[in-house]
């Protein structure tokens, strides 16, 4: 009896044995060598950043809402809208004309170039029938910060700009 005690404990022995192995096989071994290592390399670009405004830069948000009047110093609308093409290129103004407090205003667009900006504040309008004096010039300050425009001035009428296409947004 007492070898088939002996028997049983060398296979099971073996047999245990042989199990742990395979469990030992069955867990990932580090690997050695340069082929284990992976390298990425990140190519990093020199952007020159803006840090501030300078000058003859404008913000379109101060833009947003700017009074424009016609030659004759008459209200006839506000900027709208700033229309860029894909390069920043600032090519037209949406203009809310007519309208009373919102109600009835449409939208009209001009091209950049037909918008004059003016820095002064705006003189009363010249009318025929006015009794109040026009001025020309800064004979105040302007309203707004000096480094934006106080006002736009657009070559045309209130009734031009009422009867001018409307501006449809595409979305």
């Amino acid at each position: 009896m007492r070898s088939h005690t002996r028997f049983r404990f060398l296979v099971g022995t073996a047999v245990a044995s042989l199990m742990s192995s395979a469990v030992f096989a069955q867990a990932p071994q580090p690997n050695a060598g340069p082929t284990a290592t992976t390298i990425t390399a990140t190519t990093t670009t020199t952007t020159n950043w803006m840090t501030q405004e300078t000058a003859g830069q404008w913000r379109a948000s101060k833009m947003m809402g700017l009074n424009v009047y016609n030659n004759d110093n008459e209200k006839i609308g506000d900027i709208a809208e700033l229309i860029i093409d894909r390069n920043g290129k600032l090519e037209g103004i949406v203009v809310g004309a007519g309208g009373f407090l919102g109600m009835g205003e449409r939208d009209v667009a001009v091209p950049y170039d037909q918008i004059a900006w003016v820095f002064g504040p705006v003189a009363a309008p010249r009318t025929s029938t006015s009794s109040i004096p026009t001025t020309t010039g800064a004979a105040t300050a302007p309203s707004r910060n000096s480094s934006y425009p106080d006002h736009a001035v657009l070559n045309m009428t209130k009734d031009q700009l009422k009867a001018a296409p409307a501006f449809k947004f595409s979305r």
